[in-house]
C-alpha cells in the first residue's frame, strides 16, 4: 500500500513536470510567433521604402510623387542624442549615490521610490507634464520640449540600471580598496563603476532603444515639422510622429514611407539591443 502511495506520488509529479514544460514552451512559441510575424511585416513592407529619397528628401505634401524622412531622422537623431546627453550623467550620479551611500537612509528610499515612479509612468503623463510646464509657458512647440521630455524617460532607466550593476560588484573590492588607502571617490572611480562598466552601458543602450520610438510625448512637446530644421527652438520633425501621421492616412506614398519609418526604429533598436548583449557578455565572459 505505501509502495502504491509513494508510485502515486512519483507519478504525480511527473504529470506536473512535464504540463509545466509544455505549458512554458507554449507560452514560448506563442511569443516568438507574433515578434517574428511582426518582424517579417516591417522587414516586408519596410524595405520596399527604403531608397536614398528617404535619406536625402523632406516630408511631402500628400499625393507626392517624391519625398523621403530626412528632416524626421535628423530631427530624432538631435533630440534622442541631447537627452541622452542630459539624461545619462544625471542616472549614473544619482544611481552612485543609490548604490554606494543611500542604500539605508531615508532621501536614499526616497529618491528610489520616485525613480520607480518615473520608471512606471506612462510616457504620455510625461509629455503632457513638460507640455504644461514648458510648452504653455514658452507659447509654442519646441525641440527643446521634446529633449526634457525623453530625458525624463531616461533617467530613471539609466538611475535602475546603474544601482543594479554597482551593487553587483562584490563588497570585498570596495574593502580591499579602503584598506589601500583609497579615498571614497577613488573607490567609486576606478573600482566600482570601472567593475560595472558594461552594465552601466547596457542600461544606457536600453534607454536610447526606449525613446527611439516613443511618439506620445513629441506630440505635447516637440510636435512635427514638414520642413528641415535644425532649430530646437521651434516645432522639430521626428521619426515616431512622422510615422504616427503618416500611418493613419490614405495615401499609398505616405503609408511607404511611414512603414520604412518603422524599419529604421526596429532596426536601430534591434541593434542597440545586439550591441548591448555584446557588450555585457564580452565584459562577464
Amino acid at each position: 500500500m505505501k509502495y502504491r502511495k509513494i508510485s502515486w506520488l512519483l507519478f504525480k509529479r511527473q504529470l506536473l513536470d512535464w504540463m509545466s514544460v509544455i505549458l512554458s514552451l507554449f507560452a514560448i512559441l506563442f511569443g516568438l510567433f507574433w515578434l517574428f510575424w511582426i518582424l517579417w511585416t516591417t522587414l516586408s513592407l519596410g524595405i520596399s521604402g527604403l531608397s536614398l529619397d528617404l535619406f536625402t528628401e523632406m516630408t511631402p505634401p500628400p499625393n507626392s510623387e517624391t519625398g523621403g524622412l530626412a528632416n524626421a531622422i535628423m530631427g530624432s537623431l538631435m533630440m534622442v542624442g541631447l537627452a541622452t546627453l542630459l539624461g545619462t550623467p544625471i542616472g549614473i550620479f544619482s544611481g552612485i549615490y543609490l548604490a554606494e551611500f543611500g542604500r539605508r537612509n531615508m532621501l536614499g528610499e526616497i529618491v528610489r521610490f520616485i525613480n520607480d515612479i518615473l520608471l512606471s509612468a506612462p510616457s504620455i503623463i510625461i509629455g503632457l507634464f513638460i507640455y504644461e510646464i514648458y510648452v504653455t509657458r514658452r507659447g509654442h512647440f519646441s525641440g527643446w520640449a521634446g529633449v526634457l521630455a525623453l530625458t525624463l524617460i531616461v533617467i530613471p532607466v539609466v538611475v535602475r540600471t546603474t544601482e543594479n550593476m554597482l551593487r553587483l560588484v562584490p563588497t570585498s573590492l570596495r574593502e580591499a580598496a579602503y584598506a589601500l588607502g583609497a579615498p571614497n571617490w577613488h573607490m567609486i572611480l576606478n573600482v566600482s563603476l570601472r567593475a560595472s562598466f558594461a552594465g552601466v552601458i547596457t542600461g544606457v543602450m536600453l534607454a536610447v532603444a526606449r525613446i527611439s520610438g516613443e511618439t506620445a510625448p513629441l506630440l505635447f512637446t516637440a510636435l512635427s515639422n514638414q520642413y528641415w530644421s535644425l532649430n530646437l527652438d521651434e516645432p522639430l520633425a521626428s521619426l515616431p510622429v512622422v510615422i504616427f501621421k503618416f500611418a493613419m492616412s490614405p495615401f499609398a506614398d505616405w503609408s511607404r514611407l511611414a512603414w520604412a519609418g518603422v524599419f529604421l526604429i526596429v532596426l536601430t533598436v534591434l541593434l542597440l539591443n545586439i550591441l548591448a548583449r555584446l557588450i555585457l557578455q564580452r565584459k562577464t565572459s
